[in-house]
């Protein structure tokens, strides 16, 4: 089977790139500086969400399935500078040239990774091919909206609508599965803050899981799993997470049901 990678990734305010391009004196604390921006923001847009270019990844959590099963982690440690994690994910795009499938990656996911890789000097040659040295790429491609080797699921649900964009806590819970536990995005700059990053990689793993769970009803529904590969691939996957000895994964399998049939 062609590898699949389903990613997600938590940020944070880049408060470095925000002190270079605002000139805030030494003073401020980085708590200080992100409330500015956030503030600057909300005057401007009446939203405190901060531009792509903004962010700052403090987590990237990956589900890999291939012929050798299903796998779930965090890339790197909690101790690793951005822009090991970033070249991390590339690297795998560059080694497996896998299927990518996201929620809202053609969004927010993906452009963070493109700017952050570019502020870290990240190389990403496969990700970025489009048919210069690989012909397949020319007509499908990571970066082709309408292009298959990436799927972002949120839109194309939505069929490329935004009006139409559901959450992805939403439709995991519709359709039985855990959706967020304990923790969700809005969190994560105080968590970050308080030094709790494991907490913010735990809820980014659950998050890329109920991606991936989506993701299979998605392909049962499209008739490229049959009900019973479908079955097949749930039971591989509560068992793979009953293996991990983490207490997140434990709350998350409670709080998903028995196997049952679609609605």
């Amino acid at each position: 089977m062609i590898p699949i990678l389903v990613f997600d990734i938590e940020t944070i305010p880049d408060v470095k790139g925000l002190r270079a391009l605002n000139a805030h004196p030494e003073a401020m604390s980085d708590s200080e500086v992100a409330a500015a921006a956030f503030a600057a923001r909300r005057e401007k847009s009446g939203s405190d969400f901060l531009q792509h270019h903004l962010h700052r990844v403090a987590a990237i959590s990956c589900v890999f399935r291939d012929d050798d099963g299903f796998r779930v982690r965090s890339l790197g440690t909690p101790d690793d500078p951005e822009s090991k994690l970033v070249h991390d994910f590339f690297r795998i795009i560059d080694k497996y040239t896998p299927q990518l499938v996201s929620w809202n990656g053609g969004g927010f996911d993906l452009p963070v990774l493109h700017y952050r890789a570019l502020i870290n000097g990240v190389t990403a040659s496969r990700y970025w091919e489009m048919g210069s040295e690989d012909r397949d790429f020319k007509w499908n491609n990571y970066l082709s909206r309408y292009h298959s080797r990436h799927l972002d699921l949120m839109d194309l649900l939505a069929l490329y609508t935004g009006r139409a964009n559901a959450p992805l806590d939403d439709l995991a819970k519709l359709c039985g599965f855990p959706g967020k536990i304990g923790v969700d995005g809005s969190q994560v700059w105080t968590l970050f803050q308080k030094g709790r990053l494991n907490e913010i990689r735990d809820y980014c793993e659950t998050d890329v899981v109920n991606t991936y769970l989506v993701y299979c009803r998605f392909q049962l529904m499209r008739g490229e799993m049959t009900q019973a590969a479908y079955d097949a691939e749930m039971s591989l996957i509560r068992s793979s997470l009953a293996a991990i000895e983490a207490p997140h994964w434990k709350e998350y399998l409670t709080a998903w049901p028995p196997s049952q049939p679609p609605l």
